[in-house]
């Protein structure tokens, strides 16, 4: 069965003086809106406060995929699903109690994401499989938009993909995502493709998505 293809811009590298705008330029298109929430502890950036996150997603047209690379990420998660986002990704490098969490998370009504850095292996978590809506297998480190992908998670996604088996979880790639490498995602069973600047770095962020979704689908099983 043909896998159904997500593309979810990530705004980490739009035009936040116009923000609005930016995201209206892709709404039409995407299937979600990927906000990424960086707190300089669990990662080397920072993005945006509670306050300034809540704002975007309440005002966003499309449902919201909040991505925590936050510390103290058990206490912090559930308030993104209470305050509106469809889809709440923690790490589980910074959660100290997962199954509770994700449990949370979906009972507030969102979907229940769990991330990976490239360094964690995927085989570690298979036991909370059945608290998970989507695994997030990251293509780059953590912490800055605008990384080289890396070619050699590509084993890592194929793992998650045959653990998933036939369960209904999404697995979704986030860094370094691009009409270069999004078939190749795809091709390892990725279904859920995560694009900062190659879409807001195209001349026209719209066509990129469609784009993108185009490749990432010709691949899919």
């Amino acid at each position: 069965m043909r896998r159904e293809i997500r593309i979810t811009p990530s705004i980490l590298n739009a035009d936040l003086s116009d923000l609005d705008n930016e995201i209206s330029r892709v709404a039409g298109v995407s299937d979600l809106i990927h906000l990424d929430i960086m707190d300089n502890i669990f990662v080397p950036n920072f993005t945006f406060d509670f306050e300034q996150a809540t704002k975007i997603i309440q005002s966003c047209p499309i449902e919201v995929d909040a991505h925590l690379m936050v510390a103290d990420v058990d206490m912090i998660a559930p308030a993104y699903a209470e305050v509106g986002c469809s889809s709440v990704t923690i790490h589980a490098e910074a959660t100290k109690n997962i199954s509770s969490t994700l449990r949370a998370i979906r009972k507030l009504g969102a979907r229940a994401g769990l991330g990976i850095k490239p360094a964690t292996s995927i085989e570690d978590y298979i036991d909370v499989i059945d608290d998970i809506d989507m695994f997030l297998i990251m293509t780059v480190e953590p912490g800055f938009g605008g990384q080289k992908f890396m070619h050699e998670m590509m084993s890592k996604v194929r793992r998650t993909r045959a653990v998933i088996g036939d369960r209904p979880i999404w697995l979704q790639v986030d860094g370094g995502v691009s009409l270069e490498t999004i078939a190749e995602a795809s091709e390892a069973g990725a279904d859920v493709f995560v694009a900062g600047s190659a879409v807001f770095n195209a001349p026209d962020p719209a066509a990129m998505v469609s784009s993108l979704r185009n490749l990432a689908a010709s691949v899919s099983d």
